[in-house]
C-alpha cells in the first residue's frame, strides 16, 4: 500500500541530499568546531557554510544567524531573551490568543515573573485584530510577539503592517516573528519587513529534526537564556550540532531554489483539495476566504458528526497520514488554541483535522484522498448515529 503523507507541517521528509551530508559529518567530519586541528576547522567550514545558505535565504547578514535546537528553542529564546534585556525600560509584552504553545508557554512564565502580557484578539478567519493592536501599545511595550503563517488553519499575518505599527507606536519595542511555518513557503527579508527577531525550524523543510535557527537583527538586545562554553560569540552555549546545521544549512538552500515552481505546485494542490472538500457534506473549512491570506499548503477542515482522531485512524489505515490538530510535544490532546481564539464552535473543534502539503505530494494523491473520504464518512457517521 502506497503511503500519501500529508502532515508535513508536523514533520517534513529530509532530502536524500540532507541524509548524505548529516552522514558524512558524522562518520568523516565528525571533529568538533571548537577543536583547533583539521578535523576542528573542517566542521567549523560546514558551520560557515550552512550560515552563510540561511543568511541568503533571508538577504540578511551572516552575523545574525545564531543555530539552535528548533523552532521551541528559538521562540523561547527569543521571547524570554528579548523581555530580560529590557526589563528595566518596561515589562509590557503583547502576543495573539492564537499562538503556537512554544510562543503562549515562554509568555506565561514572563507572567509569573512580573510581565505584563496583554493578548491581541484575532478574527474568525485566524487574522490578529489591527486595530485592537494599535490601541494595545504603550511606550513601555518591550515585545511583540506573532506568528507568520498560523500552524492550525494556515491563516497568514500582515506581518509587515504589524511591524510597521509596533516601530511607530512603540519605537523601543522589538517584534519577533514565528516563522516556523512560513519560512520556506514565502520569500522573508526581515529588514524590509520590519521583524526584528525570526524564529524557524530545519525539519519542516526537509531538514533534520533537532535543528533551528534565530535571526537577530543587528542592533537588537536580547540576553542568552543558555550559558556554558560561550560557542556562538557567547549567546548559544553548547557543542554545534554540526551534523544537523550541515543538513539544515543545505536544506535551506533547496527550498529556495526553483521557488515560485514549487510554491505554485503547493498551492494548486491545496486549491483542488479544497475544492474537493467543499463537494462533501457536512465539512467546514477554517481559515480565510481570501487566496493572499491563505498558506499555500495546510488545509483545516471540520467533518462535522466525526472525531478527529477517529477520521485520523480510519485513514491511516489506507495509508493516509493527515493531523488531528498541530503536532507538539506529546501526544495528549489539548484545546486548539487558534479554534478556540476564532470562536469556533464545538462541533467544528471536536471534529477538525489539518491537511499540510510540500512539493512531494501530487495531484493523484489528492484525488485518492478525496476518493477515500467520500467511501468512509458516510460509514462513520451512520456508526455514530447508532
Amino acid at each position: 500500500m502506497r503511503e500519501i503523507y500529508l502532515d508535513n507541517s508536523a514533520t517534513t521528509k529530509p532530502s536524500a541530499e540532507v541524509i548524505d551530508i548529516v552522514v558524512k559529518t558524522m562518520t568523516e567530519d565528525y571533529g568538533n568546531p571548537s577543536s583547533l586541528h583539521r578535523k576542528g576547522l573542517e566542521a567549523e567550514r560546514y558551520m560557515r557554510e550552512a550560515r552563510a545558505q540561511i543568511a541568503g535565504t533571508l538577504k540578511a547578514k551572516e552575523s545574525e544567524i545564531f543555530f539552535t535546537s528548533g523552532g521551541t528553542e528559538s521562540n523561547n529564546w527569543a521571547i524570554i531573551g528579548a523581555a530580560l534585556a529590557a526589563r528595566r525600560r518596561g515589562t509590557h509584552i503583547l502576543t495573539t490568543w492564537m499562538e503556537h504553545p512554544a510562543v503562549a508557554e515562554p509568555v506565561r512564565f514572563l507572567e509569573k515573573m512580573g510581565f505584563t502580557c496583554e493578548r491581541i484578539p484575532v478574527s474568525k478567519e485566524g487574522l490578529p485584530d489591527l486595530e485592537a493592536l494599535q490601541g494595545m501599545l504603550r511606550k513601555d511595550t518591550v515585545l511583540v510577539s506573532a506568528m507568520y503563517v498560523n500552524n492550525e488553519i494556515g491563516s497568514v499575518s500582515p506581518v509587515a503592517k504589524m511591524a510597521e505599527m509596533v516601530h511607530r507606536e512603540a519605537p523601543d519595542a522589538l517584534f519577533h516573528v514565528d516563522a516556523v511555518q512560513a519560512y520556506s513557503k514565502y520569500r522573508i527579508c526581515p529588514s524590509k519587513l520590519g521583524i526584528d527577531l525570526l524564529s524557524a525550524s530545519g525539519h519542516k523543510f526537509h531538514g533534520p529534526k533537532g535543528t533551528g535557527f534565530l535571526y537577530i537583527r543587528e542592533g537588537a538586545r536580547i540576553l542568552p537564556i543558555i550559558y556554558g562554553g560561550g560557542q556562538q560569540k557567547g549567546m548559544r552555549s553548547g557543542t554545534d550540532n554540526v551534523p544537523g546545521i550541515a543538513g539544515m544549512g543545505l536544506a535551506a538552500a533547496r527550498a529556495y531554489e526553483n521557488f515560485d515552481e514549487k510554491i505554485s505546485s503547493i498551492r494548486e494542490l491545496r486549491r483542488r483539495l479544497e475544492a474537493g472538500l467543499r463537494g462533501l457534506p457536512g465539512v467546514v473549512i477554517h481559515g480565510p476566504s481570501e487566496e493572499e491570506l491563505k498558506a499555500p499548503h495546510i488545509v483545516n477542515a471540520a467533518f462535522i458528526g466525526v472525531g478527529s482522531e477517529v477520521l485520523l485512524h480510519v485513514l491511516e489505515e489506507s495509508g493516509i497520514y493527515i493531523s488531528a490538530g498541530s503536532a507538539c510535544s506529546t501526544h495528549k490532546r489539548a484545546a486548539s488554541p487558534t479554534l478556540s481564539a476564532i470562536s469556533a464552535p464545538p462541533e467544528e473543534t471536536t471534529s477538525s483535522v489539518r491537511f499540510s502539503l510540500s512539493e512531494e505530494n501530487t495531484g493523484e494523491e489528492i484525488d485518492t484522498v478525496l476518493k477515500t473520504l467520500r467511501e468512509v464518512l458516510p460509514r462513520l457517521r451512520k456508526y455514530r448515529a447508532r
